[in-house]
């Protein structure tokens, strides 16, 4: 794992580096930096004794490549249920650009005698790098923050997807990310990874994520079987069952917005 990492914390704030940022506008972040940021900070709210099932970031606006703070909140106190909520404000003038919902229900050892058997495979030895249609030299999320391995279709081409994601760095400081950390970081890619209109011609970002989680993703390697429902309509959405290298954990969405580029 790379040295520098997506953010540094900084009197009260987080820096965001290169490797944070977007394939929409160079001057905005990716938005699975800012949804593992986010994570972190929910997962450090609930404790050791909760694990996240559910995390909604919404991106109110495009996140820019400033400084980022986090106010927390527990609207939803409890004992084996928590409900938090954040908010992510950039800059001096403390601008929201973020707000997130998370659900975390308390851990337990119970075994049920079931499990799930359903694995992505191949598994990210079998993957191979292809590039994406919006490539250019510049650091950026999908590049340098992120080791990206397709098993079945690619970022170059339309249609939907299976690929391996990777970290390719901390999310903030030198600490080892958690799990959920790498899914969110993660799970922002499934528009990117199985779109079906041209890069070049459209623009299909998502001004929300949504993941459920079944259990605490384990390992480095996170996978997504993604596809992009688009409509005539200025919508749609993405959708990616998500994986890691033990089998299925989880399911992520992304509302769409889409429009036509002009010339």
């Amino acid at each position: 794992m790379s040295d520098e990492p997506l953010f540094t914390p900084r009197g009260g704030y987080f820096l965001p580096s290169e490797h944070t940022r977007g394939p929409w506008d160079p001057r905005h972040q990716h938005g699975g930096a800012v949804a593992a940021l986010v994570a972190r900070a929910v997962e450090r709210q609930a404790g050791d004794e909760f694990c996240l099932t559910r995390l909604t970031v919404e991106l109110m606006r495009p996140v820019p490549l400033e400084p980022l703070a986090i106010d927390l909140s527990v609207p939803r106190p409890g004992r084996r249920v928590l409900g938090i909520t954040a908010s992510v404000s950039a800059g001096d003038l403390d601008v929201e650009v973020v707000r997130a919902h998370a659900v975390a229900v308390r851990h337990t050892e119970l075994p049920t005698g079931e499990g799930v058997d359903h694995r992505l495979d191949p598994g990210p030895d079998a993957g191979e790098p292809r590039p994406f249609a919006f490539e250019d030299d510049l650091p950026a999320f999908h590049r340098t923050g992120m080791e990206i391995r397709f098993v079945d279709g690619g970022a170059d081409r339309p249609g939907p997807a299976r690929a391996w994601f990777r970290l390719r760095r901390p999310v903030v400081g030198d600490e080892e990310p958690s799990g959920v950390q790498r899914v969110a970081a993660a799970a922002d890619f499934s528009n990117g990874i199985s779109w079906v209109l041209p890069f070049a011609d459209w623009i299909f970002l998502n001004p929300d994520l949504t993941l459920h989680l079944a259990r605490p993703p384990a390992g480095e390697w996170i996978g997504l079987d993604a596809v992009t429902v688009p409509s005539d309509q200025g919508m749609g959405m993405a959708e990616s069952a998500v994986y890691d290298e033990k089998g299925r954990l989880g399911r992520a969405v992304q509302s769409l917005l889409l429009q036509r580029r002009t010339p």
